[in-house]
């Protein structure tokens, strides 16, 4: 019997600051696929590499930079021509993400600043919708075990209610699961209390408080 291959999930911070969106999504992909399975690079700041490190194993060089075999390792690129499949993972040791928010419509980064600096390694999309990191985490996982995309159920859109008279509606789509949109309950919260503190903060100071800040905490 052949010995099952680790896989490794790599997340490219691509996030000029650590905020707290960000954060609950790398929180939560560290759940879904577990610390000793996740790796941050790309993490310049000092500080917040010690926080990530929380969450995994934390490099702060670009997955490009380091010594990973391009030819054992798959990018999710949203724009890249063909889907994810379960015989991809036959030879992967890497899944390869974009540390990155969406954006609404999508910009193409994951492409501009990883695809193209790795000519060698495979690039795969999850399909024709945007998801958040860890929804995309969750997805490649779960083809590493066999399923195939279109065997996945995903909501397009989430409403979060705030309060009778105040809905945040986010544009991407969410792996189902018993179905329910998989998204980080942290995450929630901080949308329906915290989120309107954070952006009166990048209004005045230019930029969102990192999640080591005091002024985030």
């Amino acid at each position: 019997m052949s010995k099952k291959r680790n896989l490794f999930f790599i997340i490219e911070h691509l996030e000029p600051v650590l905020g707290k969106w960000v954060w609950f999504e790398y929180k939560h992909a560290s759940k879904i696929v577990g610390r000793e399975n996740l790796i941050f690079t790309n993490v310049k700041n000092w500080k917040e590499a010690k926080k990530l490190a929380e969450l995994g194993s934390v490099f702060n060089k670009s997955v490009r930079e380091l010594p990973f075999s391009q030819r054992k390792m798959v990018v999710l690129d949203p724009n890249a021509k063909k889907l994810l499949e379960p015989k991809d993972f036959r030879k992967i040791s890497c899944v390869v993400i974009g540390g990155i928010l969406g954006d609404h419509p999508p910009l193409g980064r994951t492409g501009k600043l990883i695809s193209r600096f790795l000519p060698f390694s495979m690039k795969r999309s999850l399909g024709k919708y945007q998801f958040p990191i860890d929804g995309s985490v969750y997805l490649a996982r779960e083809i590493s075990r066999g399923r195939k995309l279109k065997e996945i159920p995903v909501k397009v859109g989430l409403d979060i209610r705030v309060d009778e008279y105040y809905t945040i509606t986010l544009p991407f789509a969410f792996p189902l699961i018993n179905r329910k949109p998989l998204i980080s309950k942290d995450l929630v919260d901080y949308l329906k209390k915290d989120i309107i503190k954070d952006e009166e903060i990048m209004l005045r100071e230019g930029k969102i408080p990192s999640i080591v800040d005091d002024a985030s905490r």
